[in-house]
């Protein structure tokens, strides 16, 4: 797998570096001796990520003098090989080779050492603010108004179970969702449409998707709580024995509130005979600390189970410990970046790898589940130029399985949150048959955080929309309101 764009380039300048009467010791800005890139990727030079996509960033700088993107052979034709990760899942990144550039991955706006004021951009290619939310619209009414009917197959909600309705993080300046709350919301009306729709022969399932996809989360539990305050009916009850499939589960999905549907999710991946090792890396490795935690607490309240004990039971060695540590929710979000400690830990990931015969795998994953995310791309920078090969190329020399999906999962969503769920999305669609559930699971949960940043990344990176990719791997309502939500 390849990255366009790593080692960044073009990050607003980090204050303080090089260190005052240091100067001496750093190289100046645009003159880092970067290594050979990344294996070779089946498409030209990535751009650059979307300026227009990042309101409140500014304008990003210019380019702070890394090996300008070039030409890459073996550029695919629009729906061809995508240019990340460039390999198929499950194959590795191989050998990069020589020569000079990083390529594959698209980048949000990079650093450029310098002096200044500085921006420093947040985890996952968020410039500015605070980390992105799941209710821009305000706080879900949750749990208490989800029905203990509404879905038969999992421990019931208690109505007096911990509140799993906090906020798990603050709406960043730089992450756009496609949905947003409807401006003068009424909830009765609403609830309204979707018993008429649902009222007689037949279902008026138009009706129904024009009211689910334009209303935020939270405003659905408002919905669902004025649907039983109306009819004395439950509304997930109502719909689930009007709809069926893959329609079936969206319109679940969609009025879950977002810490149970993450909590849901990771009893459903370990739930009966095996387990969905990718849902855990998705959730567990791609959440903010607060987003963790409410799960873990959700998971508990809800379902009656501890979840690291679940994840115990269902996975081993270095895998579980990785998750084990992702469940904490402690992994450091200071924005600030110590460029002495990225030094220091690509030399200690260096001698716990290729440095030395076989792997430590302890000290992969105490740097990778407990930095931020704005250190561990400095790290995986200083460690290009002095391993002479990129960190995530080196993880798949050193790794294989669902450690490896993991480690890399946390890298690439440092490099740039957005591309890594574009990937995940383009892999449910691609070839014979859809993964519904996590093109489902990814679609919702983001809609309201940053689908809009991963619909210009999965542009970028497969020649083709996303809505495009949807409307022909999917059908019928089920279609219409994926597309509605995805903006399309």
């Amino acid at each position: 797998m390849s990255y366009p764009g790593y080692p960044p380039t073009g990050y607003p300048p980090f204050p303080g570096y090089p260190p005052a009467g240091q100067e001496s010791s750093f190289p100046p800005s645009g003159q880092y001796p970067f290594p050979s890139g990344f294996p070779p990727m089946g498409g030209g030079a990535y751009p650059q990520v979307p300026s227009g996509g990042y309101p409140g960033a500014g304008g990003y700088p210019a380019p702070g003098g890394y090996p300008a993107p070039g030409g890459y052979p073996g550029a695919p034709q629009p729906g061809g090989a995508p240019s990340y990760p460039g390999v198929p899942p499950g194959h590795g990144f191989g050998v990069p080779p020589s020569g000079a550039g990083f390529s594959g991955y698209p980048q949000p706006p990079s650093q450029s050492y310098g002096g200044g004021p500085a921006q420093v951009p947040l985890p996952g290619g968020f410039p500015g603010g605070q980390m992105p939310s799941q209710y821009p619209g305000g706080q879900p009414t949750y749990p208490s108004q989800i029905s203990t009917e509404s879905f038969p197959s999992y421990p019931v909600f208690s109505h007096v179970s911990l509140d799993c309705s906090s906020e798990p993080a603050a709406v960043t300046q730089g992450a756009q969702g496609t949905i947003r709350p409807v401006a003068n919301f009424d909830a009765m009306r609403d609830a309204e449409i979707l018993r008429k729709a649902m009222k007689g022969f037949g279902t008026d399932e138009q009706a129904i998707v024009d009211v689910v996809a334009n209303r935020s989360n939270d405003q659905r539990q408002k919905i669902k709580a004025a649907f039983k305050t109306s009819y004395g009916k439950d509304l997930i009850k109502d719909l689930k024995s009007e709809l069926s499939g893959n329609m079936e589960e969206l319109i679940l999905a969609l009025f879950m509130p977002p810490t149970y549907y993450d909590a849901w999710s990771l009893r459903k991946a370990m739930q009966g005979a095996g387990t969905q090792e990718r849902v855990l890396i998705e959730i567990l490795c791609t959440r903010t600390n607060q987003e963790i935690r409410e799960t873990v607490r959700c998971y508990q309240s809800e379902f009656g189970r501890d979840l690291e004990e679940d994840i115990r039971s269902d996975t081993s060695r270095h895998f579980e410990r990785l998750l084990m540590s992702m469940c904490q929710g402690n992994h450091d979000e200071n924005q600030s970046v110590n460029h002495q400690m990225a030094q220091e830990d690509a030399q200690r990931l260096y001698q716990a790898g290729e440095g030395r015969l076989g792997t430590d795998e302890s000290c992969f994953n105490m740097i990778l589940a407990t930095r931020s995310f704005p250190q561990l791309r400095a790290t995986m920078e200083a460690y290009s130029r002095m391993a002479n090969r990129d960190l995530l190329s080196s993880v798949s020399l050193e790794f294989s399985g669902y450690v490896e999906s993991g480690l890399k999962t946390i890298l690439q969503c440092a490099l740039n949150r957005p591309a890594f769920f574009a990937e995940r999305l383009y892999y449910a669609m691609k070839g014979a048959g859809t993964d519904d559930s996590t093109l489902v699971r990814i679609v919702v949960t983001r809609s309201e955080i940053d689908l809009v940043q991963i619909k210009q990344m999965f542009a970028q990176m497969y020649q083709k929309t996303l809505g495009t990719m949807i409307a022909g791997d999917t059908s019928g309502d089920y279609r219409r309101l994926l597309l509605a939500i995805v903006g399309q």
